[in-house]
């Protein structure tokens, strides 16, 4: 084609990223600042928690110290990052054990950003191997070892932040279990040797191949539990990523959590009298930085024809991928045994479906559906529905809510919520019906047993669980990674229980269940998760809210469109995505083209 002259590719230009930073944190801060050419405000954030104390191995026949837990582990890709500054705790490692005491438990490392901080529990301490009777070990990240391991991933996240202590088989042995890591739970202790601690979790494929100058001794590696503590025979070695290693008969003490790996640390020896202390945290942050134009050749009239418009990219029509999220719905309520909520319809093009085709000087309006509202017992109905999201013919249904307690039936959505015990079945999913469909079914209630639990609702891949012998576990979400990240959406919220623990949501933002005397937790905000059912004793707190939806449309990066209001976002993503803008909404809004 005619370009003026200059003989080369006619391109239309675009924005891209080059290189990016990591940001090691290594100490409490009020305030981490984005860099400034961070301009899609996204980040790769690792926060490990401080690691647990040693128990000791002093007095007693119960033998040696527990290996401590390591701290809390969440990797979270495509984190928002603020342009005001964001507040970071590095929590400390645990104190060591004392005879009677377990180790110190681990503090909290926290990234607190306002709209959703990200919070990694410290360690659960290692029990010691005094006294007469049976010594657990402590709940955290990770749990402690003991004769009794502590339990992991405490309060529950997903991905779970830890794994559980080991345990000991025969308090007659000289020697303890190991702590938990963020990779393995401890070892078991049967005799000699000692358990080892739990492996750590590398995170070399996000921050890069060590050795890297931020990564320190354990070449990325981090939150390995600590090694059991041993009176004779074969020393316990620590999990990788900073775990300390266990001792061996008095004055040893066991080895400390490696400073700023969140470690757990070694159980003390036999008749030791103390253990070691665990390993501080520390936090990662990973930004994309940089933009640029892209090289090419325009033609003359263009140039000329854009400059009138105000732009240098032609208003044709272009095609976009699509994904779009409905609200959760809310938990049933009742004292124990109420349904899960169902996840907001999940409906998208990407990658490989067929995309919409938006015109040039258009405004589309965007409608980014609500959580489903909690209601308060006693009630005949269902948690509240989530409202539905819309972008161009595209409608995603809000998830149906969890049924009550009694044998409520869950309500039909995108997903269907969970049915209430004593025969309560779930509710349909992909209602109204689209293809590909846009959720699952809640799971039913068993019509009696020994104890109460309900189902979980549905989610986006998997129909909720059926609540017997356990409550039912919500329904998984699925992945997709539109957004340059890959994110679950549309995790079912878990059935509840009367006495116990209520089970866990769907991966994708469902909420645990609740029980006899606790509201079950909400879905995550813009995921379309359920919410957890369940409620407390009639006429008090309502059960929970289901999470909002999501809206994200994705151009090819010669595309022009703008998003309002300016909660709502529009970035562009690196290679190899080859510039493509990307228009997140978390609220209702409007894109103009």
């Amino acid at each position: 084609m005619s370009n003026g002259g200059i003989i080369g590719p006619v391109v239309n230009p675009f924005q891209g990223y080059q290189g990016g930073t990591v940001t090691s944190i290594t100490a409490s801060t009020p305030a981490f600042n984005r860099s400034p050419t961070n301009t899609a405000g996204l980040a790769n954030v690792l926060v490990v928690a401080g690691g647990a104390g040693g128990g000791s191995g002093f007095g007693g026949a119960r033998g040696a110290g527990g290996g401590g837990g390591a701290g809390g582990f969440r990797l979270i890709a495509c984190h928002p990052i603020p342009a005001s500054g964001v507040p970071v705790t590095i929590g400390s490692g645990g104190s060591a054990g004392s005879p009677t005491v377990n180790g110190g438990v681990g503090t909290n490392s926290i990234f607190g950003t306002a709209s959703s901080p990200i919070t990694s529990t410290g360690g659960g301490g290692g029990a010691p191997g005094s006294g007469s009777t049976p010594n657990a070990g402590s709940n955290g990240g990770s749990g402690g070892g003991g004769e009794t391991g502590g339990t992991g991933n405490t309060p529950p996240v997903s991905p779970s932040q830890g794994n559980p202590g080991g345990s000991k088989s025969n308090p007659s042995y000289g020697t303890h279990s190991g702590g938990g890591g963020a990779g393995a739970a401890g070892t078991n202790s049967n005799g000699d040797p000692a358990g080892p601690g739990g492996a750590g979790s590398p995170v070399t494929s996000t921050f890069g191949a060590a050795p890297q100058p931020f990564y320190g001794p354990t070449s990325g590696v981090y939150a390995g539990g600590g090694g059991g503590g041993c009176s004779t025979g074969t020393l316990s070695t620590g999990g990788a990523g900073g775990g300390g290693a266990g001792a061996q008969t008095a004055p040893g003490t066991g080895t400390a959590g490696t400073v700023n790996t969140g470690g757990g640390a070694g159980g003390g020896g036999y008749q030791s009298p103390a253990g070691a202390a665990g390993g501080s945290g520390i936090v990662l942050v990973q930004e994309k930085n940089g933009n640029y134009v892209a090289p090419g050749v325009w033609s003359l009239s263009e140039q000329y024809n854009y400059k009138k418009q105000g732009t240098w990219t032609p208003s044709a029509p272009f095609d976009v991928d699509f994904l779009v999220v409905a609200g959760g719905g809310a938990g049933g309520n009742g004292q124990g045994g109420a349904g899960g909520g169902g996840a907001g319809g999940f409906r998208t093009s990407f990658p490989g479906g067929t995309k919409l085709t938006l015109s040039g000087g258009t405004s589309f309006p965007v409608t980014v559906g609500g959580g489903g509202t909690g209601i308060a017992a006693p009630s005949a109905t269902p948690g509240g529905k989530g409202s539905d999201s819309i972008f161009s013919t595209i409608t995603s249904t809000g998830g149906g809510g969890g049924a009550r307690n009694p044998a409520g039936a869950g309500a039909a959505g995108g997903s269907g919520g969970g049915g209430g015990i004593d025969g309560g079945t779930g509710g349909s999913g992909n209602s109204p019906p689209v293809s590909p469909p846009q959720g699952n079914p809640g799971g039913n209630a068993p019509s009696d047993g020994p104890t109460i639990k309900a189902g979980g609702g549905g989610g986006a891949s998997a129909a909720g669980n059926a609540g017997s012998p356990s409550p039912g576990v919500g329904g998984a979400g699925l992945a997709n990674s539109i957004s340059g990240c890959s994110v679950t959406y549309a995790g079912g919220g878990g059935g509840s229980v009367d006495v116990g623990v209520g089970a866990l949501g769907g991966a994708g933002g469902g909420g645990q269940g609740g029980n006899g005397g606790a509201v079950g937790t909400a879905g995550t905000v813009n995921t379309g998760g359920g919410a957890g059912g369940g409620s407390p004793s009639p006429g008090s707190s309502p059960s929970a809210n289901g999470g909002s939806g999501i809206v994200i449309i994705r151009a090819p990066g010669s595309a022009v469109f703008d998003v309002a209001p300016g909660t709502n976002t529009v970035t562009t993503l690196p290679a190899p995505a080859g510039g493509c803008k990307v228009a997140t909404f978390t609220v209702s809004g409007t894109l103009t083209t």
